[in-house]
Formats: structure tokens, C-alpha cells, sequence
């Protein structure tokens, strides 16, 4: 090995190390994010991360570039990052555009949902019935998004995938608001997966489950919006929309 290989094979070892942190940086605020440890507005000082994570500021201001990029942290001048806030225009601009391309992937992904991929979904949706009588947002959200995995996470069309997923981590967290506003909308969206369920098992036409999927989501979105317009949902906020 030459002098230039060994210089060549430290300098990889470096970076590979510094992709490492900074995939964990990332990985340590996404899930913090989601888990609503860091709700929206909250304030993301880059040292006190790197003294939480024992690493420098590098890899951690390259995470929360990446996070700014998936629309889950915002950049303000003399301010620095912030998690993300979503007002209501934002989410319901969030909800049309995952209701698409989610409906889609679950289209697509229909054809290759096996029967025990749909043993698997079914047995997620009476675990969702069971929460009903006591209510839990957040759990009801996480069994919630496991429930729709099992039906798009085989969609061929990767880009359309990562599009999908995305779109659910930039609504984590008001998922939960949207059930904890309008509660009575999980028993609708339950009844709703087994309509979905009942399409894939008998094959039905992709195009008819991809609306049946688009539909369902919107239909969550559409429930948030009524409620807020009735003031079911609480008083209307002048203010951007915080997970409750």
C-alpha cells in the first residue's frame, strides 16, 4: 500500500465516521420529534445537542440541515432552528399531498400484499378497535402508522415511497392532535381500514384502493377542518397549530 492509498483509506475512515454521527444526531432529533420530546417551535441549540450526543456541532448542524430539508425544522435569521410549526393551511396542504401519493403507494402496492401481510394489518386494526373505548392518541397514531406500513411499504415505485414517508414524518405529532380534536374520527377511520382490507383481499382494481386510501386520509383532514370550523375542536388559534 502506498503512502497516497494510506492517506486515501484514513480520509474515508474519517468521513464514514462523521456520516456515522451525523446519522445518529439525525436519528436522536427525528425520533425525538415524532415522539413529541421536541414540540413544535421548540428551540434546537446545535452545543447542547453535541454535549448530549459527546460529539461536536458538525454532524449535528448536518442532521438538522437534513431535517430542515424534510420539513420537520425551520431556520430563522438571529434566531437559529426551530421544530417545526405547521399552521392550518400548511397541514391541510400536507394531508391533500400525502393522501395522494400514500394512495398511490397503496395501490401499487396492492397487487404484492400477501395473506399474511393482511393477517398482519387486521390483527393492527383490532388492536386499533380495543384503544377505542380508552382513548390514546399517540399510541392510537404509532399502531396507526404500523397499520398502513404493513399496505404501502411494497410499492415498486421507490421515489413514491420516500415521498410517503416524508409526508408522515412532517405530520408526526399532529396525527395525535387531529385524533385528540376530533376523537370520534378513529372509530370512522377503523371502519375505514376494514373497507381498505376488503379491496386488497379480493383483488379489487388498484385505482379503486387508491382512492379508497386518498379518501381516508382525507377524510381524517376533512374532520379536523369541521371540527375547527364548528369549535368542536377548541377556540380557533390566530397563532400556528402546536401538538397537543
Amino acid at each position: 500500500m502506498t503512502t497516497g492509498d494510506v492517506a486515501a483509506s484514513a480520509v474515508e475512515t474519517a468521513f464514514a465516521g462523521a456520516l456515522s454521527k451525523s446519522q445518529l444526531a439525525y436519528d436522536y432529533l427525528r425520533d425525538r420529534i415524532a415522539l413529541r420530546e421536541l414540540s413544535p417551535g421548540y428551540r434546537l441549540v446545535l452545543q447542547n445537542i453535541a454535549d448530549e450526543l459527546a460529539m461536536s456541532v458538525v454532524p449535528v448542524r448536518e442532521a438538522i440541515r437534513r431535517l430542515e430539508a424534510e420539513g420537520l425544522v425551520t431556520y430563522e435569521r438571529n434566531v437559529g432552528a426551530r421544530v417545526a410549526m405547521i399552521d392550518e393551511h400548511g397541514y391541510v396542504d400536507a394531508m391533500q399531498a400525502l393522501g395522494v401519493v400514500e394512495g398511490a403507494a397503496t395501490g401499487l402496492s396492492a397487487p404484492a400484499v400477501s395473506a399474511a401481510d393482511l393477517r398482519r394489518a387486521t390483527e393492527v386494526n383490532e388492536h386499533l378497535r380495543s384503544l377505542l373505548d380508552h382513548f390514546d392518541p399517540h399510541a392510537f397514531t404509532a399502531l396507526n402508522r404500523q397499520f398502513h406500513s404493513v399496505l404501502f411499504e411494497s410499492c415498486p415505485n421507490k421515489l413514491l415511497l420516500d415521498m410517503v414517508h416524508r409526508g408522515w414524518a412532517q405530520l408526526s405529532g399532529l396525527r395525535d392532535s387531529t385524533f385528540a380534536f376530533v376523537p370520534g374520527r378513529a372509530h370512522d377511520s377503523v371502519a375505514e381500514h376494514v373497507h381498505i382490507l376488503d379491496l386488497i383481499a379480493r383483488r379489487a382494481d388498484p385505482l379503486e384502493i387508491e382512492i379508497a386510501a386518498r379518501d381516508h386520509r382525507w377524510a381524517t383532514m376533512q374532520a379536523f377542518l369541521d371540527a375547527r370550523a364548528t369549535g368542536a375542536a377548541g377556540p380557533r388559534r390566530t397563532r400556528p397549530m402546536e401538538t397537543q
